[in-house]
């Protein structure tokens, strides 16, 4: 396989286009990929019950808590392999490509034993309601066996990101998700495994994208050839990969703690609330999908131009990225809170009560979700300029900070889902604006270091 019918260049030529032809992709993997969570609500909720329901939606918030950390690695390894890409360091390609797979696999067994050891454990600390807590637990030890397949998968697809190839990682997840579907449908109807049946037809899928992209590496024939034995821990790399991914994977962490205190506040008002709350997180989720794929295509592009000293491409990529980034969060969060009542009998078909809380939902976060989007698409400039402490600060006072402030002193006052929702608005507007006040302060020296050093090369 070679790369050139799938690379983009980036430092070169018009540029709307091309980060269009790069989200577009990217776009419908993130997608897919929730299609393999969706596609478990989906089945259980028809043909299982609103505990199953329950038990595997509430998980999201907590299986993101645990699995952020090192999925923001693998941000650091995209940011780290276009770089290079962009200075036209070709052995450092290469070493970059092989620490990265070495640490998606570390990554991936220290992620299953502790999903194992800890499940139970951590949903007693969430609060999980006793109906549900045993289907929970079940369903999340089974999921993190799929932890080393999740990871590998992630950086693989980061690592081809990084040369603009995201048609590749969408194919192989395409092919991942069919199997998803139908394995759910087989686990579930057919041998009746509630909540087991759709956690093995979800890890199955994942172990299949993994070795898709791991063999798409290993058959290239440029820069991102991978060689099993070839793979190490370069010390250098992961220091580069730690410095950006870290932040990243912390900050990550922050925003699932914060959702995760307000999963436990949901779990307390019952199981009906939080069976359409879960409902309403997984359509949310393709609002938030569609907006994460201009996050990354920023994060991409502006990592490679920055890294040949193209700042004028720099800034053109931003404006055109906050306003893809609008434009899509406010045309599929207005579908969400339009069609929510729909959206949401899809997963709790017969059930008012569930649908009523979804749409509940749905009304406080998707109309304003746009702006969550460009708070991260910031974030992904930020990055991509070789900032991510600093962002993480930011969104560890303006959004996780806030977030715990609000359940702490204003929802005692107010004790409704809707004011837990309001909270999550509230923190993307006074966050992206902190994000744009830094962005502002370091572009000039930002600018000014990149343009020195690659003079000196």
């Amino acid at each position: 396989m070679r790369k050139q019918g799938y690379s983009i260049d980036m430092l070169h030529g018009p540029l709307a286009g091309k980060l269009l032809l790069f989200a577009l992709p990217l776009m419908a993997s993130s997608l897919l990929q929730l299609l393999f969570n969706a596609a478990d609500v989906v089945v259980v909720g028809r043909f299982v019950g609103k505990e199953a329901l329950a038990a595997v939606g509430s998980n999201g918030a907590l299986i993101n808590l645990m699995v952020n950390l090192f999925v923001g690695l693998s941000v650091g390894a995209n940011v780290v392999v276009a770089r290079e890409l962009g200075a036209g360091r070709q052995e450092d390609v290469r070493r970059s490509v092989h620490t990265s797979i070495a640490l998606a696999g570390l990554s991936g067994v220290i992620l299953m034993v502790l999903g194992a050891v800890l499940a139970r454990q951590l949903l007693t600390l969430m609060s999980s309601p006793e109906d549900v807590i045993e289907l929970s637990s079940l369903y999340l030890r089974i999921y993190f066996l799929g932890m080393p397949a999740n990871m590998l998968y992630n950086f693989g697809a980061a690592i081809l990101r990084a040369q603009g190839d995201t048609r590749r990682p969408l194919y192989f997840l395409s092919i991942a998700g069919v199997v998803n579907v139908c394995l759910n449908l087989v686990f579930v109807i057919v041998f009746h495994m509630s909540v087991a049946g759709v956690a093995l037809a979800t890890i199955a899928a994942q172990y299949i994208s993994a070795v898709l992209v791991l063999l798409c590496l290993m058959r290239d024939e440029g820069p991102l050839h991978l060689e099993l034995k070839a793979l190490c821990l370069d010390k250098q790399v992961v220091k580069k990969i730690v410095r950006v991914g870290f932040p990243a994977g912390f900050q990550g962490m922050l925003f699932s703690l914060s959702n995760v205190v307000i999963q436990s506040t949901i779990n307390s008002f019952g199981s009906v609330v939080v069976a359409g709350s879960a409902a309403s997180s997984n359509i949310e989720g393709f609002v938030y999908a569609g907006m994460n794929a201009v996050y990354q295509t920023a994060l991409t592009f502006v990592s490679q131009n920055y890294g040949a000293g193209e700042c004028k491409r720099v800034d053109r990529i931003s404006v055109l990225c906050l306003s893809y980034t609008t434009v899509i969060g406010l045309f599929l969060g207005g579908l969400a809170v339009i069609f929510g009542g729909q959206l949401a009998a899809i997963y709790a078909p017969g059930d008012p009560a569930v649908i009523a809380a979804a749409e509940e939902r749905m009304m406080y976060v998707c109309t304003l979700y746009f702006i969550c989007g460009l708070m991260d698409t910031m974030v992904g400039i930020l990055r991509g300029l070789g900032h991510s402490v600093v962002p993480m600060i930011i969104s560890l006072v303006g959004a996780c900070g806030l977030r715990l402030l609000w359940i702490a002193f204003v929802f005692p006052f107010f004790r409704t889902p809707a004011a837990l929702y309001i909270s999550y608005p509230v923190s993307w507007v006074v966050t992206t604006a902190m994000h744009v006040i830094f962005f502002f302060m370091v572009r000039k020296h930002a600018y000014i270091k990149v343009r020195h050093e690659t003079a000196q090369q």
